[in-house]
């Protein structure tokens, strides 16, 4: 298992941004998003974990970084719950070990692109039981929300950002406002923006995206 990539700030730590990495990338994927927002956020320290390395049946059994397999496409995305639940555990633990570096969870953000947003809007709603700072969620999509999604009053108040590419073939841009529309019907403050982008990154992305959390950590 590689170890997480840790990026500290220039100034003492008191914030913390744990970004997952899409299908088939690595650690060191968002390691240049990282460093861009950390020129903004002087005192806040970016976690870069890494997806284990296993078989993903939709690209034909290839063994490859994946947060948990992908065992159809159509006509919902079929996926194996026990990974992606080993995944969100792994989360909670680099969670519980900023928390106990004395960070306030309450200034600790979870960020994932395609499959590792998917992990970590199942975490921050479905699994994590104390507070958070908020979600980025990056070109992805919600596996585990449905119509029966029932949020605690401390859940309704966890703000998110969903971010989309109009040209996204690999996450269908309706797969992404499905899970914002099923926060939106839960009293969650999300947030939904488009970029002329298909399954990617823009530097005008990262610019909203520092915006957005420099205004939640003051």
């Amino acid at each position: 298992m590689h170890e997480t990539l840790i990026l500290q700030p220039t100034h003492a730590a008191d914030a913390c941004v744990i970004w997952l990495h899409g299908l088939g990338a690595d650690r060191y994927d968002f390691l240049p998003v990282a460093e861009a927002l950390q020129q903004r956020l002087l005192s806040t320290r970016f976690v870069l974990p890494q997806a284990p390395t296993q078989a993903v049946t939709i690209n034909g059994g290839y063994v490859m970084p994946s947060w948990y397999d992908i065992l159809a496409m159509s006509p919902a995305r079929a996926i194996n719950c026990e990974q992606l639940e080993a995944s969100s555990q792994k989360v909670i633990e680099l969670i519980e070990a900023q928390r106990d570096s004395g960070i306030d969870p309450a200034r600790i953000f979870l960020a994932g692109f395609s499959q590792g947003g998917a992990v970590v809007l199942h975490t921050a709603f479905m699994r994590w039981q104390g507070p958070l700072g908020g979600v980025l969620a990056l070109s992805t999509y919600a596996p585990t929300f449905s119509a029966e999604l029932q949020l605690s009053d401390t859940k309704k108040q966890l703000p998110v950002y969903c971010l989309h590419g109009t040209f996204d073939d690999v996450v269908l841009p309706a797969m992404g406002r499905a899970a914002h529309d099923c926060l939106v019907t839960q009293g969650v403050p999300v947030t939904w923006q488009e970029y002329p982008m298909s399954h990617e990154v823009l530097p005008e992305e990262v610019r909203d995206i520092g915006t957005w959390l420099a205004a939640r950590l003051g």
